[in-house]
């Protein structure tokens, strides 16, 4: 591992690794188990929460390649945030997501290894162990290991659901009971609605999470060649990729399957495969699950890495975060981003309802509040820019209604999980995260620590 604290990450990753990844952060285990959830709530108008939380993530993207290229070279969006807000925004925003990606790890390996359990006979934390130091592995690599192996994870994932639209239109307008039925899904079983259009907005913090990641694409475009620009061409087309996969997956699952026959926690998917009788869909399904829940650790590996090395950068984490080895990665945030993670795993064996509930439940509506502060940043740094007179090459349409619509929309979420008696711990839990970060901010900077501060 190199000892220079001055060495530089590799800029090896390409356009097409940042849009898989980009990509894979949108397509995870939350469209293929968690949208059973959304659909039990609120029944066929659940296609207007995918489409309402689409619009919501693709404004965030939006924001963040409106700062990119009007700052290029500020690195990911907690620089972004610094700029706009402020040195404790920047500070924050990166612990709190810095601490929302550790957790995923765990609970990632996790998944996996319940996964697994059926077939390696192995303890639950041994089999999370192996998941862990295997993506551990991949990401010490290098950057373009990384890269590559989220580009056949995003690929498997976008083959598979491409496939099961395809499959399920021939089975509607073709080889199926016909348009008749199509209908009749969609008028019978309570209606399109059949619990009201207040339901659309019950199922919003549901999806809301399913969608969260494609943000991960401006951590990773730092180190590709042309940063701003990549961070750019993710935003522009993740409305379409949430559209076609999301929305178009959702839709035919509701055509083929009666919505009220959909198990809270199963897989929609399978379901409606083994209506059209496709042989062995529990098995296909359950193995694009898996390969869902490793890509997300192995984005959880890189991410918490990148973080300690960004902050490192700004003087808001220990300067040995700094080092990179010789393949050109912060292996020491690879290292021990990937043993907190497992420290966490074993919290969940020794205190299942106390320590790891209180740390899963305290992360669950933490990006949010991420999402939040880089819309007021935006909103801020473009209110900013526009007073010097400079004119953007990128720009969030309609300000500034639309990124205060998109602030109000982030606020109402927590204000619906406030009000559910299911979620409403997360955001307290998660509140009281936030203010503790803000409060190290503030001891951090009366003992006088460095600051690193970018001008605008």
């Amino acid at each position: 591992m190199s000892a220079d604290p001055g060495a530089k990450l590799a800029h090896s990753l390409k356009p097409r690794h940042v849009t898989m990844i980009s990509i894979g952060g949108i397509i995870g285990a939350g469209i293929f188990v968690g949208s059973s959830v959304a659909i039990h709530i609120a029944g066929p108008v659940v296609l207007l929460s995918y489409l309402l939380c689409g619009l919501l993530v693709f404004v965030i993207m939006r924001m963040l390649g409106e700062m990119a290229m009007a700052r290029p070279g500020v690195g990911s969006f907690t620089g972004y945030t610094s700029l706009g807000l402020g040195p404790w925004a920047g500070f924050t925003n990166a612990w709190l997501y810095y601490y929302f990606w550790v957790i995923t790890i765990a609970v990632e390996a996790i998944a996996g290894a319940n996964m697994l359990m059926p077939f390696i006979p192995l303890p639950m934390w041994a089999l999370s162990a192996l998941l862990i130091g295997a993506m551990t592995a991949v990401n010490l690599m290098s950057v373009k290991t990384y890269g590559e192996f989220e580009f056949w994870f995003a690929s498997l994932k976008v083959i598979t659901i491409v496939g099961f639209i395809a499959l399920g239109l021939g089975y509607i307008f073709g080889f199926g009971p016909g348009l008749a039925a199509l209908q009749a899904q969609f008028t019978t079983h309570g209606g399109f609605a059949p619990s009201g259009y207040g339901t659309v907005f019950l199922a919003i913090p549901t999806v809301i999470f399913s969608m969260m990641g494609s943000e991960v694409a401006t951590i990773a475009a730092v180190e590709t060649e042309d940063p701003a620009r990549n961070v750019v061409r993710a935003g522009r087309t993740v409305a379409l990729r949430i559209i076609f996969f999301y929305i178009g997956s959702i839709a035919v699952i509701q055509a083929i399957l009666p919505w009220d026959t959909v198990i809270p926690g199963k897989s929609p998917f399978v379901a409606a495969l083994a209506l059209i009788h496709v042989p062995g869909a529990s098995a296909i399904i359950g193995a694009v699950i898996f390969t869902a829940i490793v890509s997300c650790l192995n984005s959880a590996i890189y991410v918490t890495s990148r973080m300690l090395y960004e902050m490192a950068q700004r003087g808001d984490a220990p300067a040995t975060f700094l080092h990179t080895s010789a393949s050109k990665v912060p292996a020491t945030g690879i290292l021990v981003s990937g043993l907190l993670g497992f420290g966490v795993v074993i919290t969940s064996v020794m205190s299942s309802g106390g320590l790891f509930a209180f740390l899963v439940q305290s992360s669950g509506a933490t990006i949010l509040c991420v999402y939040l502060l880089i819309a007021f940043a935006q909103i801020q740094l473009r209110q900013r820019l526009e007073r010097k007179g400079e004119v953007l090459d990128v720009k969030v349409w309609l300000f500034p209604g639309v990124s205060y619509a998109a602030v109000a929309s982030i606020l109402a979420v927590l204000v619906m999980m406030l009000f559910s008696v299911d979620e409403r711990m997360e955001v307290v839990l998660s509140g009281v995260v936030f203010a503790a970060i803000v409060i190290a901010y503030q001891i951090r900077a009366r003992l006088g620590s460095a600051v690193v501060v970018v001008p605008v």
